[in-house]
């Protein structure tokens, strides 16, 4: 937290394989790499107001909990006392997965392509939750496998797909870095259309497998801690889903946990997933806060702090999943979720309900009366009740 970033990335894949080019990619890890140095510490002296301003609203000291360190934060990030009223927006990168051919989950991948389709005719749950809280949406195509030529939907595709990782890797190198690359590019139009909120929101059948892969590598934890349902799947099938994960992680030599990210993305990880990645890195380099979904979306965060170690204080945990992994993740993380509601749907739903809060936490902070404001004595001026009773 609140240090820099190093540039560590130009030769993470050398004589590795997985480059389509080598100079492509090292032009790819480049840009990346000017990203990153952007992302810079939070703002003390903001935050000291802040905290300050907190501290002499008309209630006891730190009596709405974890709003006042939220606020905290939200001013620490913008470089004052964050506005009320704020635009936010809720990207939702979708993208398909190879591995699904393995039958790891309970629904086929032509879903992935129907729910881009229900995005767009306002008919999901994300949708539903968007419109209650003023929240735009918007639907990123970064690797859906058949043509999602809808309006509305903006197309990045880098390929169709990911390939099936228990086989080969999901994508080459330069593959993952675009797909960051893609990520950050949208945080950046975030900032340029006047957006103060990012959410990460994601569809594809199959992340959560990619997701448990990409957790075990770059964690450590064991397979059977971090692969859960998903979908709905049975006892038997979670087994399977698990030999999957294991079988994948021990081909692509990836089973000692400590794993460079951006390697160990373009081998069991997912287009959205990278570029879920990217927007987290790009926002903390805009200085917008990042309000982080679920368990993949959290998989993400994972990414991209293990890439850019200084994005980690713009990120905003909203929901505990109920997907088997998250609850370690977040503790491995250090982030402890505003929400817990039994959620495991994704498609930024846990972070959009969690948006209140940032609007909460930004009301409260500026339009709250201070002791003086309303003329209400503070603890220590309570004279009838400060002192002792008896003689004088």
């Amino acid at each position: 937290m609140g240090v820099k970033c190093k540039a560590v990335l130009v030769t993470s894949f050398i004589n590795r394989k997985g480059i389509l080019n080598m100079e492509d990619y090292n032009a790819l890890a480049q840009k990346l790499q000017e990203k990153i140095a952007a992302v810079g510490p939070l703002d003390k002296g903001a935050m000291e107001k802040a905290r300050a301003r907190v501290d002499i609203l008309t209630k006891p000291p730190g009596s709405l909990g974890r709003m006042e360190e939220l606020a905290v934060q939200l001013a620490g990030i913008y470089g004052d006392l964050f506005p009320v009223d704020s635009r936010k927006r809720v990207v939702v990168m979708a993208a398909d997965h190879g591995v699904t051919a393995e039958g790891v989950s309970a629904y086929p991948s032509e879903v992935t392509a129907q729910m881009v389709a229900n995005f767009t005719a306002g008919g999901a749950a994300i949708n539903v939750l968007g419109r209650q809280g003023n929240v735009e949406v918007v639907v990123v195509d970064i690797g859906v496998k058949v043509d999602t030529d809808l309006p509305g939907v903006k197309k990045v595709r880098i390929k169709s797909g990911t390939d099936n990782f228990r086989s080969q890797a999901a994508m080459s190198g330069n593959e993952a870095l675009q797909a960051l690359l893609t990520g950050i590019e949208c945080a950046e139009e975030a900032a340029a259309d006047g957006i103060k909120v990012l959410a990460t929101g994601e569809m594809g059948i199959g992340n959560t497998t990619a997701s448990s892969a990409l957790m075990a590598a770059l964690t450590g934890y064991a397979v059977s801690l971090v692969v859960g349902r998903g979908t709905g799947l049975d006892d038997q099938k979670l087994r399977h889903k698990q030999q999957v994960v294991e079988e994948a992680l021990a081909r692509h030599g990836l089973s000692e946990g400590v794993n460079e990210p951006v390697d160990a993305l373009s081998k069991v990880g997912g287009l959205e997933i990278a570029a879920l990645a990217g927007l987290i890195i790009g926002a903390a380099a805009v200085r917008i806060p990042l309000v982080v979904d679920g368990f993949i979306s959290s998989t993400a965060a994972l990414v991209a702090v293990k890439i850019c170690p200084a994005a980690y204080s713009y990120l905003v945990p909203s929901h505990l999943s109920s997907e088997s992994g998250h609850a370690l993740l977040m503790d491995y993380l250090n982030l402890k979720p505003y929400i817990n509601m039994g959620m495991r749907l994704g498609e930024g739903t846990g972070a959009v309900l969690a948006m209140h809060l940032v609007e909460a936490a930004a009301r409260v902070t500026k339009e709250m009366a201070t002791f003086q404001d309303a003329g209400v004595s503070t603890k220590a001026e309570d004279h009838s009740l400060s002192e002792p009773k008896g003689e004088r």
